[in-house]
């Protein structure tokens, strides 16, 4: 039998992996996406949140990365956060549930330019190919909104 050794948390895993919910369970990105929506429906995060999350978790990625001794380690969670909370930025309540679905297929598949992102080096490549998703996300269900409904910020480019 495998003994587990068990250590304190750095400030930075802290952070990346949201206070070790990261290594609750064998599907941590969606844990992570969960705990993002709640938390989102809660209190919608302003754009300088996210600006301000998305810079703290590539510090605090980086560093555990390094600690954990991986690239990109599951246990790291902060990206898919601030990934799902691009996703939900200013779309209705009623598209919560599929920017999280959605963003979770883009997470898993990683379709180009999302997997050129994950590529970057370090802390950015483990923050970037979410946030590009949570771009790729927002963007389409932004789209969605806009054709169908005509609402959305899209719709004030376009008139």
């Amino acid at each position: 039998m495998k003994r587990v050794m068990k250590k304190k948390l750095s400030p930075a895993a802290w952070v990346a992996t949201l206070c070790g919910l990261g290594f609750l369970t064998g599907a941590p990105g969606s844990l992570g996406s969960a705990v993002a929506l709640v938390l989102y429906l809660f209190v919608p995060i302003p754009w300088p949140g996210i600006v301000a999350a998305a810079a703290l978790g590539l510090w605090a990625s980086q560093v555990s990365a390094s600690e954990l001794g991986a690239e990109d380690p599951a246990p790291i969670i902060i990206d898919e956060v601030v990934g799902m909370w691009v996703s939900l930025w200013a779309l209705p309540v009623s598209f919560s549930l599929p920017a999280f679905f959605l963003f979770r297929i883009l997470d898993i598949l990683k379709p180009f330019p999302i997997c050129t992102a994950e590529k970057l080096p370090g802390g950015l490549g483990i923050m970037a190919d979410d946030v590009l998703g949570g771009v790729l996300c927002n963007l389409l269900l932004q789209s969605f909104n806009w054709v169908i409904w005509g609402r959305g910020w899209l719709r004030g480019l376009f008139s």
